[in-house]
């Protein structure tokens, strides 16, 4: 049996344990659940996209859109929820920081009012940089896509 068939499944998680995977806050936390995590494999979870979003008062007045850049920062922290449960590293202060986007596509605009469904992949992990392939969509429509690198290290120390 392989390692990811021992180690299972999580999931629903709800915010609270988001907010324990990730160092993110308001107004950049940008994931508010998890419905599956498969560890060492995959994460589904869920951005709520309301008109209260700050970003939303100046892209667009009048047609509201939420930024390619913000979507793609949304499956990157589901990225880093997968990273971190995967790793066994919840708690222990550890970032995720992006090294590289490739091939980022944006099909469909995401207006206030939808959830996004946010839909990450390993592509290659190691100890210390994995390789993702995300999607989000929005009713099983394609809204944006990406291929992105990041790297897991210590937080920079206080000055």
């Amino acid at each position: 049996m392989s390692e990811t068939a021992d180690r299972g499944a999580l999931g629903p998680l709800d915010i609270a344990r988001v907010m324990a995977a990730l160092p993110h806050r308001y107004p950049m936390l940008l994931v508010d659940r998890v419905e599956e995590l498969i560890l060492d494999r995959s994460i589904t979870a869920i951005k709520a996209v309301t008109i209260n979003e700050q970003f939303f008062q100046g892209h667009f007045p009048g047609r509201p859109i939420m930024p390619g850049v913000l979507i793609v920062e949304a499956m990157a922290q589901a990225a880093g929820i997968l990273a971190v449960e995967s790793l066994g590293l919840a708690g222990s202060g550890k970032l995720v920081y992006f090294m590289a986007i490739d091939g980022a596509k944006f099909r469909k605009p995401v207006e206030p009012g939808v959830l996004l469904k946010l839909e990450v992949e390993f592509v290659q992990k190691r100890s210390s940089v994995c390789k993702f392939a995300g999607r989000a969509t929005i009713d099983g429509q394609l809204a944006a896509e990406a291929t992105f690198t990041a790297m897991i290290a210590d937080p920079p120390k206080a000055g």
